[in-house]
């Protein structure tokens, strides 16, 4: 029964890690083949948007490759939560902002913050190994 529950656990796990690497690895790409688009949607005060486009774009995608090897694991998850945090006033710029993106629907800019924060929470969950298991890994 206890092993039944940590390998449920374990493809819980491996499914959100699988999930976090998706949205990273795809959201990376996006902002090479999309670099326009990603661009138009930096509010007006962030210095340099394509240049902030194309930096967060190999951010996610460096992380989203880190998530791949467990002994980078963590540090990747660490840097894709402070990454998400980051981006995150793009998200409320467009919310306060509706008028400038009328292509997007508002119902999809208010889902965008609970959004982040289901992202977050899965990137500590999926990322996150315990010190015993750490310790044993090593």
């Amino acid at each position: 029964m206890h092993a039944d529950r940590i390998d449920s656990r374990h493809v819980a796990r491996r499914i959100g890690l699988t999930i976090v690497f998706l949205w990273f690895f795809i959201g990376g790409i996006a902002h090479f083949v999309a670099t326009d688009i990603e661009t138009s949607i930096v509010p007006p005060w962030v210095p340099w948007p394509r240049l902030m486009v194309l930096v967060s774009g190999v951010c996610e995608l460096v992380g989203a490759g880190g998530l791949v090897w467990p002994r980078t694991r963590r540090a990747a998850g660490w840097g894709l939560f402070a990454l998400t945090i980051a981006v995150t006033p793009v998200h409320i710029w467009m919310l306060q902002r509706p008028d400038l993106f009328p292509a997007i629907p508002y119902w999809a800019l208010v889902l965008r913050l609970p959004l982040q924060a289901t992202l977050l929470a899965l990137i500590v969950w999926s990322t996150y190994t315990p010190v015993r298991l750490r310790k044993t890994a090593a």
